[in-house]
């Protein structure tokens, strides 16, 4: 069966991250049904190979486009996209497909310095895609690049735990130490001469330390990130395909499905936490799935 308009927007990320996306593409798209996947029983992707991020992400597409007969696919992760969007568009050429790397031109806009901060994953920011988005930018602004190895799956892990003190430290906390160690070994941030004034977040999880990140930086460097530009994207491709839904999505409550769908292929307590904490979702609208990839398939029937 072909997707309407009606037919849900797929989301998916290597965990909880990618809803700092699904944030944006509520705010930007209103009348839509969302069907998020956090594959935290894989996670981290950034420090996997490609060949295994590759075959994770077909495994989810294949997933959400045949159990959910999406209308459309946001891959809300940076690293997947790097490693394996140029193979999902060649073999779901119809699926309307929309994918995240770091805002270097943005960052190139905004910053007064010429010097900009980038950070991510190393599965991102060692990735070909990432070196050629580089590349074409070569000479612009001096860039900064810090691969922040056990970040993402830190952050991943802090949703359990609670909310730290205002006031304390920022070294305090798994989450604040790992950025202290990442961004006193990048240099300098401010507005001064050979400071960096602008920080990319490369990473759609970054977003959930941005307090820490701004405890660091201090007040006037610049964060760019990418959900808000993600949103207007995938309404951009969904008007262009006749997709756009004109019906305002069901409340929960009401006779039908909720209009978001959270699954993970992890423990299910994470994502709750998550999804109540940084967008105020209830905890029944998650549950735990099993996607397993064309290998695992495999081996279960042999």
């Amino acid at each position: 069966m072909l997707p309407a308009s009606s037919s849900p927007i797929g989301v998916f990320d290597s965990g909880v991250g990618g809803l700092s996306v699904l944030r944006a593409l509520l705010a930007a798209l209103p009348h839509e049904r969302f069907v998020y996947l956090a594959d935290s029983g894989h996670a981290p992707y950034g420090e996997r190979g490609d060949a295994y991020v590759s075959a994770r992400t077909h495994a989810i597409t294949d997933y959400l486009c045949e159990q959910h007969g999406i209308k459309a696919l946001v891959v809300a992760c940076n690293t997947a996209t790097a490693a394996a969007i140029h193979e999902v568009r060649s073999s779901r050429p119809a699926l309307p497909l929309v994918g995240l790397e770091p805002a270097i031109k943005p960052a190139l806009a905004a910053t007064k310095t010429g010097h900009i901060g980038v950070i991510g994953t190393r599965g991102t920011l060692t990735s070909a895609k990432f070196g050629k988005l580089m590349a074409s930018f070569a000479g612009q602004a001096h860039f900064v690049v810090q691969p922040c190895d056990g970040l993402a799956h830190a952050i991943e892990r802090s949703v359990a735990q609670p909310v730290p003190a205002a006031l304390g430290p920022v070294s305090a906390t798994e989450t604040g130490a790992l950025c202290e160690r990442y961004l006193h070994a990048m240099g300098e941030f401010g507005t001064g001469p050979g400071q960096m004034d602008t920080l990319v977040l490369g990473c759609t999880h970054y977003v959930f330390v941005a307090h820490e990140l701004r405890a660091l930086t201090g007040p006037a460097v610049q964060f760019i990130e990418t959900g808000e530009a993600v949103a207007r994207q995938t309404h951009r491709l969904l008007q262009t395909a006749g997709l756009l839904s004109t019906a305002p999505a069901l409340p929960d409550g009401a006779p039908g499905r909720a209009p978001i769908r959270l699954l993970t292929t992890g423990p299910v307590e994470m994502l709750q936490a998550a999804a109540q904490r940084w967008l105020d979702l209830p905890a029944h609208w998650c549950e735990s799935v099993n996607v397993p990839s064309a290998i695992e398939k495999w081996a279960a029937s042999a």
